[in-house]
């Protein structure tokens, strides 16, 4: 009988472990990257600068996550917003218009995004904002639509019966009985847009896409090298936070259906 959930505690345990070892290999490569320079100088010895020094790898992912977190947080709040909406009475007629515009979002590229704002709000970071909300909507909208509607209608009786507005069952039902299937789609998004900010320094946002820019400018494979492998671990690690928050949730639903058997 307790076979299971020692499994499951080693294999939980050891998740935290390759969570926290990747934490702090991307900590390292960001905080002393220039003290690699003699290895980088022996891998590719025709290069003037193995490593890149024009900006710290720190300022320049503190750039970078500053881009994520404006773009997703924007995402989210109108994604979830618009699906709130389409899934009620009311809405539930624009819910075709809303999901096709946000697919319309996604398929259209970064790069044609960025080419329409630019002349209108100028180079840098707004630009690069606008390009990655509009990237990262539709797996928010997506998923909070599906995440509503796995909602069981006996749940949402009960809660009527107990005198519940409509906003309260809303934010105490509908939206906790849905945040696994939510938070899945928000951990897309971010992924999403943790690689495609890089695109963000093509218009002159500070980005951990200045050095593969720079090295692709400037025919340093070195460079390009350094900003994809954190730009990399940054997306592995935000994976696996949003693996152990989906599974906090995964569990407190599974708790509440045993209680409510």
């Amino acid at each position: 009988m307790t076979t299971p959930t020692v499994l499951v505690s080693g294999t939980d345990a050891r998740r935290w472990m390759l969570l926290g070892a990747l934490s702090l290999l991307l900590a390292a490569l960001v905080l002393f990257m220039r003290d690699l320079e003699p290895l980088f100088r022996d891998a590719f010895p025709d290069l003037d600068t193995p490593v890149y020094v024009r900006e710290t790898f720190l300022q320049l992912t503190l750039d970078h996550i500053v881009l994520v977190l404006v773009s997703s947080a924007i995402s989210v709040s109108v994604g979830v917003a618009a699906a709130v909406f389409v899934t009620r009475r009311m809405g539930r007629e624009f819910e075709p218009l809303v999901s096709a515009l946000s697919a319309i979002g996604q398929t259209f590229p970064p790069a044609a995004v960025l080419a329409i704002v630019v002349p209108l709000a100028g180079f840098g970071f707004t630009p690069t904002i606008v390009a990655l909300t509009l990237y990262g909507l539709l797996p928010v909208v997506q998923n909070t639509i599906a995440g509503l509607g796995t909602v069981p209608p006996a749940a949402l009786e009960a809660a009527r019966g107990t005198g519940m507005s409509r906003w309260q069952i809303l934010f105490r039902v509908e939206l906790p009985l849905a945040m696994r299937v939510i938070i899945a789609g928000v951990r897309v998004s971010v992924i999403i847009n943790i690689g495609t900010a890089t695109i963000g320094s093509t218009v002159g946002a500070k980005s951990l896409g200045t050095p593969i820019i720079a090295g692709l400018v400037g025919d340093n494979i070195a460079y390009v090298i350094q900003g994809a492998v954190v730009v990399g671990l940054l997306a592995i690690v935000t994976d696996l936070a949003f693996e152990r928050l989906e599974r906090r949730f995964t569990f407190g639903a599974q708790a509440g259906g045993g209680a409510g058997a």
